[in-house]
């Protein structure tokens, strides 16, 4: 048998199947099962990791319930080891952070939004993987941060990769990284209507039916995953939630307003403190979380409850067991735990500490409406399950995810009523105190503004803009012959091709003149002067996205490629792009098709 015939079944299945995955609804739900099977194992392994973490750093399961009590793995230190479990720490995820992914430092979730608003759902694979480490590494260390922006980013992360290693347009990559967050949110805190929602809600910021299908699917599928492993039960204990009183509704209004101020106050306090921080040091950035460690060490030295997420500390606080002053002093230390970790560079979410503060403020307000009208008030408990997902709402402007979550946790359809009038006034007063919210605020100190008009360039692609390429030489062509060809470019640079027409790079005219000048071997390839640096994008991307490409990398144009590392397609430079914006859209550019075929 011709061994050619023999081999061309399996790579005929291989093509059926890429193409299956790439353009059909099927392919796309297979990817997005697997994507919430993937975001759901995630979930569990950052579970164990920050559980691992933790006991290794402070020898408890979750020291914020352990008061000021010792490391047993160093007693003598006493409660003095939570000075330098944030130092430890920092020095094995500050140097991870700055080597391999620099945009796993923060809280995660702003740098999802960006990916898909403006870089067409492209995450670096290598972000899944340091998010979960640095992430788990600050939580254990003491890092007074939540684990559900590491776990969106390290879904997302999955799911972006898994999008553009099957080559999938800008579209299906980003409903691809929507089925990441969703999936981790749902497998993280057992949670999938709230993974759904959020993601809808603050990642993709749209309600498609197709979007919306395909993160459902991916969520459930995390959730079942999540529940096998980690067992059917929420990641927090509630208690029963009553309204005893019709005049209570007067009461959980008021808690809303107050919960509004409160959750644009805790956006305030956190990017203040990032700004202090980032005016103060000046070391490199790779030892600042060690350095800062001290710092948190001290709080935490000061107010042990703030160390890690602190869900044991949320629910005493909601089952009555702190007095009303020490509530508000939880309240104010949450804050600046929270703003102080992300300041020093640590790594993790702002969405727990929210539900901590909110669940502070909550019980402070019922312990003290239940003072001065006993008759009337009810349970604190009450005003501090309300208040976890006002405060949400009022810091993160998600009140369809926050109503979500609390009614998944509590399972109580009478907390429908009081959550959701007390959810719209915090999201109202928000509005009214701050034009971002705590996630959108850090988007903004970049000049990014996602609420801003549609950008022209989002609508249009690369395809609808890009001109013929430049006439490519072959890399390994002498350079004796490149002063000829150089008389036909007038992009300045001279693409190279390879076996096959593979894009090699580019070879700049001023480096060959300077090289000719030198008297270099005129039969030398011209590959030994090749630039694989340079960007280069696909027919599919947005305009958008390629021109933000183009202005940061400070080229004269983007070579396209008809896929990532495939043949050159076309060219893309500023004076194409504003001839696509400034005149009706068009089909593919006929001469870059041409070339293209």
């Amino acid at each position: 048998m011709n061994p050619q015939l023999a081999a061309a079944p399996p790579t005929s299945a291989v093509q059926r199947a890429t193409t299956f995955l790439r353009s059909s609804k099927g392919g796309l739900a297979v990817l997005a099962l697997v994507i919430g099977a993937g975001a759901g194992l995630g979930a569990v392994v950052f579970r164990w990791l920050i559980k691992t973490f933790t006991q290794a750093l402070s020898g408890h399961t979750d020291y914020a319930a352990a008061g000021h009590a010792a490391n047993p793995h160093v007693p003598f230190l006493g409660p003095w080891f939570v000075l330098l479990a944030p130092v430890v720490a920092g020095l094995l995820y500050g140097p991870l952070v700055q080597r391999f992914a620099r945009e796993a430092r923060g809280h995660g979730v702003p740098e999802v939004m960006y990916a898909v608003a403006r870089r067409g759902g492209r995450i670096a694979p290598q972000v899944a993987g340091v998010k979960t480490l640095a992430s788990a590494l600050c939580i254990g260390g003491g890092g007074s941060v939540g684990r559900e922006g590491p776990i969106v980013q390290i879904g997302s992360a999955l799911g972006s990769t898994l999008g553009q290693l099957a080559r999938l347009s800008e579209s299906r990559i980003k409903m691809l990284v929507a089925c990441g967050a969703a999936g981790g949110i749902a497998a993280t805190f057992n949670a999938p209507l709230a993974g759904v929602f959020f993601a809808m809600e603050l990642i993709l910021r749209d309600f498609a039916a197709e979007s919306f299908g395909m993160v459902v699917l991916s969520s459930v599928t995390a959730s079942v995953i999540g529940r096998s492993i980690l067992g059917n039960t929420a990641f927090i204990t509630l208690p029963a939630f009553q309204v005893q009183h019709i005049a209570q509704y007067a009461l959980f209004a008021v808690l809303g307003l107050l919960a509004g101020v409160v959750g644009v106050g805790f956006n305030k306090v956190l990017y203040r403190i990032e700004d202090a921080c980032d005016a103060i040091w000046r070391g490199p950035e790779w030892a600042r979380p060690a350095v800062g460690g001290l710092l948190l060490g001290l709080l935490l030295l000061a107010l042990p409850q703030m160390y890690g997420v602190g869900y044991p500390v949320l629910e005493h606080a909601l089952a009555g067991g702190y007095a009303l002053l020490f509530l508000l002093a939880l309240l104010a230390g949450k804050m600046i735990a929270t703003s102080l970790t992300i300041g020093i560079g640590g790594s993790g979410g702002v969405f727990a500490p929210s539900l901590f503060i909110g669940a502070m403020l909550g019980s402070a307000f019922g312990q003290g409406a239940h003072q001065l009208m006993p008759s009337i008030a009810g349970s604190a408990a009450a005003y501090g399950i309300v208040g976890m997902g006002a405060v949400f709402a009022g810091a993160a402007r998600a009140p369809i995810t926050a109503v979500v979550i609390l009614f998944e946790l509590t399972g109580e359809y009478s907390i429908i009523l009081p959550l959701m009038a007390a959810i719209v006034l915090a999201t109202g007063v928000s509005h009214l105190l701050s034009y971002e919210n705590i996630y959108t605020a850090k988007l903004m100190r970049r000049g990014i503004d996602l609420d801003a008009p549609v950008d022209p360039a989002d609508n249009l692609t690369v395809s609808q803009a890009m001109t013929a390429p430049p006439h490519a030489l072959g890399d390994t062509t002498p350079i004796a012959q490149a002063p000829k060809a150089l008389t036909h470019h007038h992009h300045g640079v001279v693409p190279l091709t390879g076996p096959g027409g593979a894009y090699r790079g580019t070879v700049h005219t001023h480096d060959l003149i300077r090289a000719l000048a030198d008297d270099v071997d005129l039969q030398a390839p011209i590959g030994k002067f090749a630039d694989d640096t340079q960007p280069t994008t696909t027919p599919d991307a947005t305009l958008a996205t390629a021109r933000d490409l183009l202005t940061s990398s400070h080229t004269t144009g983007l070579p396209v490629l008809d896929r990532p590392g495939g043949v050159l397609v076309g060219w893309l430079d500023h004076s194409a792009i504003l001839h696509a914006l400034h005149h009706p859209p068009r089909t593919n550019h006929p001469k870059a098709m041409a070339q293209a075929h």
